[in-house]
């Protein structure tokens, strides 16, 4: 590209040099050769008035008394009547430019000029239009340089991003050309990149969500089917078989709630549901794990109590806590339910050592853990909470209290929308 402008360029300015420098030249050596003209025609009239005016006053005519009227250069003829023709100057050679005047008393000046004088002039003359011309192309190189360098440093770093995009490196430049056009694409591609990075980071979080989130109810299911393995009670399979089918569906809403939250993290199916039974369902799920590990898990506080949420992404933020306690507590697990206001209050404390000061309101956050942990499970929580209307908080650091807040009123549907009550 950087070559095709600069070809461009020269070829333009060429052309223009080309037409105008030829036409000056024309001009030129007319103007030269009219000026070299009229000036041998004053000349000669000049002479013959000379002579004039000597022979009015009796005055000898003779070369020598017009040696000194005559231009260097130049060769002048004087005829007068009844006289030998008078000679004044070197007689030139070659082609000569002249002009004769005749005086009033009938004699005749003759003057003539070389025309080498013409054409050394007329050389100059070329020469400085040939000096204007080359600087006119250097300096029309230069520029073509300079705007190639503009427009093809620019299209390079375009495609640099381009193929940075391609190759999975979504980071915007923010840089601009000062090209409108230019400046266009750039802000296409950056608009891109972003899309793109925002696209990157969703799937990346599924993917982590997603293991995260079926980790647990793997586990869970894992347990019960080993409960079934080793006992010979048909009773027991039966019982251990009911509660692993429960835990398979929950499984099914595990993948759902992921799949509907990569889509939109806000989107939720929030119902009325009775607490208990979810409440329940995790005391249930969860107590081989920690009768494995010689703890206990309690329930207590209010009972049947009614609250508005996705029953699937109740029981994750109830897992992910219990599960939290599990790994980083100590002690006896208690869920306490209570009522404040217009809420439904779910808090899950421990008897370990809580959340470290320096992790404070930060336990939310992704990649924050106080042990050796992904540290995505409380984000997660804090999402699935949120999705619904709810909220999960940290009440208290030592010992801690997690506190899961849901309204107990069912909000306002929107026109088109069909709601229902399901109790799970």
């Amino acid at each position: 590209m950087r070559r095709r402008l600069i070809q461009s360029t020269l070829a333009v300015v060429l052309v223009v040099i080309a037409v105008f420098g030829g036409s000056l030249v024309l001009v030129e050596t007319r103007t030269i050769s009219n000026s070299a003209q009229e000036r041998v025609d004053s000349e000669a009239l000049r002479l013959a008035s000379i002579v004039d005016g000597r022979l009015l006053g009796d005055q000898t005519v003779d070369a020598d008394a017009l040696s000194g009227q005559v231009a260097p250069g130049q060769y002048a003829v004087i005829g007068i009547a009844g006289q030998k023709p008078i000679t004044v100057g070197t007689e030139p050679s070659g082609d000569v430019i002249h002009a004769t005047a005749t005086g009033e008393q009938g004699e005749t000046v003759r003057v003539e000029e070389p025309r080498s004088a013409i054409t050394r002039e007329v050389g100059r003359t070329l020469l400085i239009i040939g000096l204007v011309a080359l600087l006119a192309v250097v300096a029309a190189v230069l520029l073509a340089v300079r705007q190639a360098n503009r427009l093809a440093s620019p299209l390079t770093d375009l495609a640099e991003t381009a193929e940075r995009l391609g190759s999975g490196d979504p980071r915007p430049r923010y840089k601009r050309y000062g090209v409108p056009e230019l400046d266009r694409v750039a802000d296409v591609l950056d608009r891109s990149a972003e899309r793109i990075a925002r696209m990157l980071t969703a799937e990346r979080r599924l993917a982590a969500d997603a293991s995260h989130q079926l980790r647990t109810p793997l586990t869970a299911l894992s347990m019960r089917l080993e409960e079934i393995t080793l006992t010979d009670d048909l009773d027991t399979v039966k019982e251990e078989a009911n509660v692993a089918l429960t835990q398979v569906e929950r499984l099914t809403d595990v993948v759902q709630r992921l799949l509907t939250n990569s889509r939109d993290p806000r989107t939720g199916s929030a119902v009325t549901f009775d607490l208990d039974e979810v409440i329940q369902q995790q005391i249930a799920e969860w107590r081989p794990a920690y009768r494995s590990a010689g703890r206990a898990i309690v329930t207590s506080g209010k009972r049947h109590l009614q609250a508005v949420g996705t029953p699937g992404a109740v029981a994750q933020v109830l897992a992910a806590l219990i599960e939290n306690s599990l790994m980083h507590g100590g002690g006896t697990v208690a869920l306490r339910t209570r009522v404040t206001g217009n809420q439904a209050v779910v808090e899950v404390t421990d008897e370990g050592p809580g959340v470290p000061a320096d992790l404070g309101a930060r336990i939310f956050e992704r990649t924050i853990s106080g042990r050796n942990s992904t540290g995505i499970g409380l984000a997660v929580a804090r999402d699935l909470a949120e999705a619904d209307g709810g909220r999960l908080e940290l009440l208290q650091s030592k010992p801690p209290v997690f506190g899961l807040f849901l309204s107990r009123t069912q909000p306002p549907k929107k026109p088109g929308e069909q709601g229902g009550t399901t109790v799970r």
